[in-house]
């Protein structure tokens, strides 16, 4: 029984656990999305949304505290340069899981980690589309048969070949 057991152990160690999750967030700052399994994401969101609030006051004690957790020299200065400026007013809720369906190998419920304002199809203004009119039947019975001389041309060379020899 797993009684009072709050922290998922993702089947490691913790050096191997807090490796793995600061690798994770590194790459999810660079890159602003990665793809994993549900388990990991879960455990990804409370490691890395203190992180992103910290890096909101841009102190030399708050970039010395986040580099602890991401021991990563470039993966901090993107989160202080780019992600904190752009998440100024947000409140909170940094990332967004999505479901992509199942691993193929051992069916584990993938997902797609993101940051929430980094995602350009859904930031982007949606473009009104103009709707087509309706093509009415008679104009389609009348291409069939506009199509139908244009198809037996290539069948009369083919009869005059066999006349030839």
């Amino acid at each position: 029984m797993r009684h009072n057991r709050a922290v998922n152990h993702l089947g490691r160690k913790s050096g191997h656990r807090k490796a793995m999750l600061a690798n994770m967030a590194s790459s999810l700052i660079l890159k602003k999305r990665i793809t994993t399994t549900e388990a990991k994401a879960k455990a990804l969101k409370p490691y890395v949304e203190p992180l992103i609030t910290k890096s909101k006051e841009d102190t030399t004690h708050s970039r010395r505290v986040v580099f602890s957790y991401l021991k990563d020299k470039e993966a901090t200065a993107e989160l202080f340069r780019t992600v904190a400026p752009k998440v100024a007013d947000r409140p909170g809720g940094y990332l967004r899981i999505l479901h992509t369906g199942f691993r193929s190998g051992d069916a584990t419920e993938m997902v797609l980690v993101e940051l929430v304002d980094f995602n350009e199809a859904a930031l982007a203004p949606k473009k009104e589309v103009k709707k087509s009119t309706r093509r009415s039947r008679a104009k389609k019975a009348e291409a069939p048969a506009a199509e139908a001389p244009a198809a037996e041309a290539p069948a009369e060379p083919a009869a005059e070949a066999p006349a030839a020899e």
